[in-house]
């Protein structure tokens, strides 16, 4: 398997960069296009079906390739893998049950492959406002398929606003839905894994009183006011009405590990109601759940995801041929400049072709072998062709 990673500013760019990539005999069948909701998808679909491409797409929050991180651009990875060897799934479930949904996919994916692993992109936030129940869709698969299942992925951004999220293939679209890139891990070697770094701080914490998505009590106290004393902050008159500042200043910086059957997963606060004393989370926190409160990121969050890499690397021993990474968008405000050593570390590691992007959620295998749905997060995945031996042990 070979690959290559382009980049480009505009459609034209991409066509110009897709030329280029093949003038040295190289043909690939799949492009991965992670992009801005600002482009023209279907003008950057079209170049890719003139030359009989397959696609899987995603809009982005930000993406980055080999050496370059952009916000508004596009960044696609590139690959030549044999079409016995993979398939693209496609779904649309605007006013469907996404579990039912994802056995379906499921089911799909078994038909083709006996031990089929799976690159998955979902939407977030569709046209009319409605987010998407991730750990449904991830509960959905791993349900299906069984923890042995590799799944890593992402949920499509739309460069850091509260708005319309899509996902695409070469010839589908859609602001409510999903799409995977089954591959044939008999063929294809997945190798990854999802990684936050946050460290938890203090004791188990209850929520005690959830309604309509926002958290009002914890371990009976007013939730914001507790979670601001917890900070250290205060909502001033100046601040206590923007939102962005909420999220981009505290939310981000300081989210909360829910903790429930497996790992534990972060949910990032996105808005606070200060006449309730309220706080909303990107994807709830159920009545009765627990979790934990977090250290702000430190500078070893990043060298936690590479020394963390670099082992899987080394007690695996393996290589990769490409490398797809999933970021999450709270990374990017929270790391700042640290966001790009850790995407260019990764890459550094595996020495392999990378695409990846800033998403609005994660899904990816945490430590334990779990599948979660995940928020500030990085989740990695290299991929490698399979040799004969390999295929045969």
């Amino acid at each position: 398997m070979r690959a290559k990673s382009i980049k480009g500013k505009s459609p034209e760019e991409i066509k110009r960069a897709l030329e280029q990539s093949m003038s040295d005999g190289f043909k690939p069948t799949l492009a991965i296009v992670f992009m801005s909701i600002k482009q023209d998808l279907r003008a950057v679909c079209e170049i890719f079906h003139n030359e009989d491409i397959d696609i899987l797409g995603a809009t982005s929050s930000g993406e980055f390739v080999d050496g370059h991180q952009s916000q508004g651009e596009i960044a696609i990875l590139l690959l030549d893998i044999h079409r016995d060897h993979y398939c693209i799934l496609f779904e649309k479930t605007k006013g469907k049950d996404i579990n039912q949904a994802a056995r379906k996919a499921a089911t799909a994916a078994l038909s083709k492959f006996s031990h089929p692993g799976l690159i998955l992109c979902s939407t977030c936030i569709s046209n009319t406002g409605e987010t998407y129940d991730g750990r449904a869709l991830i509960h959905g698969l791993e349900t299906a398929f069984g923890k042995e299942v590799e799944i890593f992925g992402g949920m499509a951004g739309a460069d850091g606003a509260l708005a319309g999220t899509q996902v695409f293939d070469t010839r589908h679209i859609t602001d409510e839905g999903f799409a995977i890139l089954v591959l044939n891990t008999d063929k294809i070697s997945m190798t990854g894994t999802a990684i936050s770094g946050w460290k938890p701080l203090g004791r188990v914490r209850t929520a005690t009183k959830c309604m309509d998505g926002w958290m009002y009590e914890i371990d009976g106290q007013p939730a914001l006011e507790m979670y601001l004393r917890y900070l250290g902050q205060t909502l001033n008159n100046k601040n206590e009405s923007g939102q962005n500042f909420f999220i981009e200043d505290i939310g981000f910086f300081y989210p909360f590990l829910a903790i429930d059957s497996g790992e534990p997963s972060l949910r990032t606060p996105m808005e606070v109601d200060k006449d309730r004393n309220a706080i909303k989370l990107n994807f709830a926190i159920p009545e009765g759940g627990q979790f934990q409160f977090t250290l702000p990121p430190e500078f070893d969050i990043v060298e936690s995801i590479l020394n963390n890499a670099t082992e899987i690397k080394e007690s695996q021993r393996t290589e990769a041929e490409a490398l797809l990474v999933f970021s999450c968008l709270g990374r990017l405000s929270a790391l700042g400049p640290m966001i790009e050593q850790e995407n260019e570390g990764l890459h550094k590691i595996w020495k392999a072709p990378m695409a990846g992007f800033f998403t609005y959620g994660e899904y990816g295998k945490g430590l334990n072998d779990n599948h979660k749905f995940h928020s500030t997060t990085c989740s990695w995945v290299a991929l490698k062709e399979k040799t004969r031996t390999e295929d045969n042990p």
